[in-house]
């Protein structure tokens, strides 16, 4: 009878979170329940250990209490500039006297203030929860609770990270991971029947595969839109860190589910052949450079699509490729056009490119104006986005607008003093609602007003300043590239 209870327990498992239709599993469908083994925890626990070692995820651990701690690993394998790090906390928990289950707990942390939530700080540690007993290493034997903010105020190494800087987040497709790799070696009945075998996507990789990179936690409602032949509008407010890092993690995510993706970017289509060239490069000093000579960069008046969080997002990316995963990149922008001419234009350049990769999922990211799907604007009510014209010409197209915690973006616009023809660009207040901390994309089973069929969301926003201003620095060089802050004033920018 266990054994029939086991084989129903893995059975489910296996199709929680599946795309049903087309009968495969993905990690980028977050699972609706916990998995549940059929084994106490004391049987169980060995093969955890077991796992996160084959994994090439090094650990420190508190055997009596059951809990490990992961290393930190960087964000897209190691860029040279990322700003995200993340560790798992892993917890057995006795569920029955015969039955267990896993907390899986990720930790992200940031090298700046941009995970920090207003009036929370996050302390998650093995020396916090357990203390330092049983092997459980603490960064500083001995040092008491009470003595960790002294300490903080002088960070070195590890702790150089703010530690009001993170968030922890239950993460159920490692623990569904997990599961599905090490149930089957505690499966010791004889008779006992085999796990149900489920088809992974076409080319997808095995888990132990997709523990090779650090794609960040999944992000809720991606595995819902991720197809070939798939195309995701996002529009955005130019400007924040969080938008360039949702596509980036939205990227790795798919690419490590077996999924080829293209991103689209509302870049000069001048500067096709230096993100080309950027992609297939080596990320070098020179590579950094030949990328940014291009006046898209240089502009006296740059908006958020050129910020650091951009070219940052461009690295991250070409680490991605450089690691073997299928991801490609172009741009679509064509500034000498205007108007309805500007509109049609780029939406011929994205059409072209969805018709010439019918095999892979394509995410396009432009200002909010653009993705809409829906004619005429308060100005020109004839007006047709470009989301509106790809809509009507290809099968697949599904568009969603920002949506973001309050914060700040680098924003260009109108100058408040009253000068015509000018743009005054700096970091500005922008205002939204708190729908918590993770990155989800949700639909409405319909359209907006403006044409849109749900949101995309990317939590509190921060701005970044512009990857080169004056000629000076390169992004991630941490050498006073940025610029003075101008006035909060709250302001809306579409581009």
């Amino acid at each position: 009878m266990r054994s029939v209870v086991y084989a129903a327990v893995v059975l489910a498992g296996l199709m929680t979170g599946c795309a049903h239709q087309a009968g495969t599993y993905s990690d980028l469908f977050i699972p609706d329940g916990e998995a549940i083994y059929e084994r106490p925890v004391e049987e169980m626990w060995p093969e955890v250990r077991q796992y996160f070692t084959e994994a090439n995820l090094p650990f420190r651990e508190d055997r009596g209490s059951m809990v490990l701690e992961t290393e930190w690993r960087q964000e897209f394998g190691g860029s040279k500039v990322s700003g995200f790090f993340h560790r798992y906390m892993v917890m057995g928990k006795r569920e029955s006297p015969t039955q267990s289950k896993l907390w899986i707990i990720r930790i992200t942390k940031s090298r700046n203030k941009a995970l920090a939530p207003a009036g929370r700080e996050l302390d998650w540690g093995v020396a916090r929860v357990i203390g330092d007993q049983g092997g459980g290493g603490s960064a500083a034997p001995g040092l008491s609770v009470e003595d960790w903010e002294d300490r903080l105020d002088a960070p070195v190494g590890e702790n150089s990270f703010f530690a009001e800087s993170g968030q922890g987040s239950r993460d159920l497709v490692m623990e569904w991971r997990v599961f599905r790799t090490i149930s089957p070696k505690l499966m010791k009945e004889e008779n006992a029947p085999k796990p149900v075998k489920v088809a992974m996507a076409p080319d997808a990789e095995g888990s132990a595969a997709a523990m090779d990179f650090e794609c960040g936690l999944p992000i809720l409602g991606l595995g819902k839109q991720v197809k070939p032949g798939g195309v995701l509008l996002l529009g955005e407010m130019h400007g924040t860190q969080e938008v360039p890092r949702f596509i980036a993690q939205a990227s790795c995510q798919t690419a490590v589910a077996g999924t080829p993706v293209t991103v689209g970017l509302e870049l000069p289509l001048e500067s096709q052949t230096r993100v080309d060239t950027f992609l297939d490069s080596a990320g070098t000093e020179d590579d950094w450079l030949k990328l940014m000579e291009a006046p898209f960069w240089r502009s006296p008046y740059p908006d958020g699509r050129s910020s650091e969080a951009v070219a940052n997002m461009l690295e991250q990316l070409r680490q991605l490729r450089s690691r073997g995963m299928d991801v490609d990149v172009f741009v679509f922008d064509h500034p000498k056009a205007q108007g309805q001419a500007r509109e049609d234009a780029m939406a011929a350049t994205v059409r072209h490119q969805v018709e010439s990769g019918p095999g892979r999922f394509h995410v396009i990211l432009s200002g909010n104006i653009h993705s809409r799907t829906k004619k005429g604007l308060p100005w020109d009510k004839s007006f047709k986005p470009m989301g509106l014209v790809l809509k009507d010409e290809l099968d697949s197209v599904v568009a969603l607008d920002m949506a973001y915690n309050s914060g700040s973006a680098w924003i260009c616009a109108v100058d408040s003093k009253g000068v015509k023809d000018q743009l005054a660009c700096g970091i500005r207040e922008a205002k939204g609602r708190d729908n918590g901390d993770r990155f989800f994309l949700h639909t409405w089973g319909g359209t907006n007003g403006d044409g849109y069929h749900g949101v995309f969301y990317v939590g509190a926003v921060n701005a970044s300043a512009p990857a080169v201003h004056k000629g000076l620095g390169r992004p991630g060089g941490g050498d006073n590239s940025g610029v003075p802050t101008e006035d909060r004033t709250p302001t809306l920018a579409l581009h």
